[in-house]
């Protein structure tokens, strides 16, 4: 994969600073809320559920315009990350991370001077980023990535890790996420995100878990960038032996309610929620609960042909990697109930015009997957508002 992040991130820039002529057509707005359960019975055999809200707007998500200015017109930079994951990089242990990756510059040779070129990239930023998030990060460590085992079993671009990746590590005392989520949120959250409830109210009930994690990530692209703020929950050796899938148990909710600020327009592809499965063994889906939305093929990519429907979406739907996307539609809420869909068992049954299969998202790894979008290939392809 190309660095396909940076090209959905693209593309979701393009399309989003256009405006739709009538407002009950599709939208597709700057600000998204994505759930997402990954089983992963491959490598760690945890669960993980998180909540992921993102923007490419800085009025949405409030970085400063001339931070996120400097970040992007630098030729290296990549990304910084804020994050209280365990381990943020291999060495840092009991410490919250700031991370300012940075591409390796392929005149360096030598160690040595790979880690004194990247630390004098991320020393540019740390006081301005300690500013804004009121933090005090001190420099730890300066990592060179060489492993992309995490990038080839979830299919990620590298943006955050992997080969020719330097991050320029700082460290501050671990802060327990229940209080760093809220600070942090109220920082970057405007108050009409915060009291429209949504996915966001999901993150904050959970950022109380004993496992819980936040992570913030700005990714630079050529006008703009993708800025995201991730809570995510695990659950140590609960993938193992899992067939019976409730997505909404791991996010402790009987039901998923939409944000209200899509309330003015017609958004039905800001709100997903997003099952990705690795499985040592090749498995299925089976016994699903809810509809599945209609698609067609449109250059080998699946793109639903009805995006008023509500209902799942499931690409591929059997093998060693499977991915479910979730699509609200005209719907504003799902229940746990509706959600739910075995691996393996009896053969789906559901009528053929049911089936259906969506292009996969992009995961971001820090040390964990965190989801981008995937809504914008809808848009890049094309679909068709069928009559009811």
């Amino acid at each position: 994969m190309q660095e396909r992040i940076v090209v959905l991130c693209m593309i979701v820039l393009i399309l989003s600073s256009s405006e739709s002529a009538f407002s009950q057509e599709p939208g597709l707005a700057t600000f998204q809320e994505t759930a997402q359960v990954l089983i992963d019975k491959s490598i760690s055999q945890n669960v993980t559920a998180s909540i992921t809200l993102q923007s490419t707007s800085i009025k949405e998500i409030r970085i400063p315009a001339d931070l996120e200015r400097e970040i992007r017109e630098n030729d290296r930079v990549r990304a910084f990350i804020v994050t209280n994951q365990d381990q943020c990089v291999l060495g840092v242990l009991g410490q919250s991370c700031v991370m300012i990756n940075v591409e390796r510059d392929a005149a360096d040779k030598g160690i040595v001077e790979i880690q004194e070129s990247s630390k004098a990239v991320g020393n540019q930023f740390i006081d301005k980023i300690n500013k804004v998030f009121r933090t005090d990060a001190k420099l730890h460590s300066v990592f060179v990535h060489s492993d992309d085992q995490t990038n080839k079993a979830l299919e990620t671009s590298g943006v955050i890790s992997g080969r020719g990746m330097v991050s320029v590590i700082y460290t501050m005392p671990m802060e327990d996420t229940g209080s760093m989520y809220e600070k942090i949120s109220a920082l970057l959250l405007p108050k009409e995100i915060r009291e429209s409830g949504g996915f966001y109210a999901v993150a904050k009930e959970l950022s109380g878990n004993e496992n819980a994690k936040m992570t913030f990530s700005l990714i630079p692209t050529d006008s703009r960038s993708l800025m995201q703020l991730r809570l995510s929950v695990d659950y140590p050796d609960k993938a193992t032996g899992l067939t019976q899938i409730n997505p909404l148990g791991f996010l402790h909710v009987d039901k998923m309610v939409r944000s209200s600020y899509f309330l003015e327009g017609f958004y039905p592809l800001n709100s997903l929620i997003q099952i990705v499965v690795l499985s040592p063994d090749s498995t299925f889906v089976s016994n699903v609960v809810a509809d599945e939305v209609p698609t067609k093929t449109i250059d080998n990519e699946k793109i639903p042909t009805d995006i008023t429907r509500q209902g799942w979406i499931f690409d591929p739907r059997e093998g060693h990697r499977i991915q479910g996307i979730y699509i609200f539609g005209e719907g504003d809420s799902v229940s746990s109930n509706d959600l739910r869909f075995t691996l393996g068992g009896a053969e789906i049954v559901n009528p053929p015009s049911k089936t259906s299969q969506f292009d996969e998202s992009v995961a971001i790894a820090v040390s964990i997957a965190a989801v981008a979008s995937a809504v914008a290939v809808f848009y890049l392809k094309g679909y068709k508002r069928q009559s009811q």
